[in-house]
């Protein structure tokens, strides 16, 4: 699989990165297969009807308004209760992302900004979508590295030609059962 632009690795964005680190996985459903997640396609015309149009004047009018759909409006999905009745604030308090460690690799690098991995004065292309994160690369054979972020290997580069291959991807669709409701 040609590897087309760095910043189309997996169809990542800095936000699901961002995720990633938190712990929160990423779950896909097949690209043109809104059916395949129903009851979240369903919901966002409700909700852009009744709290968007006309959008609040400022960030608390906004604000006000999504409060107001979860407090007044029952949900089918919730057996008609409110939104507001079924929220609960976590138990556990933000502590910003963990640091990441790379044990059973030879290096930690970290991406730059512009995407890249550099190695002995050659860059080798990434994803924007990585910049500032820690990477972990591994050598597998001569002039051969494994790239690897968090639990997920990305593809592997050649330290040579400083051409990275991307190889399956982790983060594609993973379409859930419907469920019986």
């Amino acid at each position: 699989m040609p590897f087309a632009s760095p910043n189309a690795l997996f169809n990542l964005s800095r936000l699901s990165v961002w995720w990633l680190r938190l712990g929160i996985e990423v779950e896909r459903i097949k690209p043109g297969h809104p059916e395949q997640n129903a009851r979240h396609e369903r919901m966002h015309p409700t909700l852009t009807l009744e709290t968007t149009k006309p959008a609040g004047s400022t960030f608390l009018q906004q604000q006000a308004r999504f409060d107001d759909f979860n407090n007044e409006r029952p949900d089918q999905a919730l057996a008609m209760q409110y939104p507001a009745e079924r929220y609960s604030p976590a138990r556990r308090v933000y502590q910003g992302v963990p640091d990441i460690d790379y044990p059973f690799h030879d290096k930690t690098v970290i991406v730059t900004a512009r995407g890249r991995i550099c190695r002995h004065r050659k860059k080798i292309n990434l994803s924007q979508v990585f910049a500032g994160q820690a990477a972990g690369i591994k050598q597998t054979d001569d002039h051969i590295w494994l790239v690897s972020f968090l639990d997920y290997d990305l593809g592997y580069f050649d330290d040579e030609t400083c051409r990275m291959e991307p190889i399956k991807n982790p983060f594609g669709a993973n379409v859930l059962p419907l469920s019986s409701e």
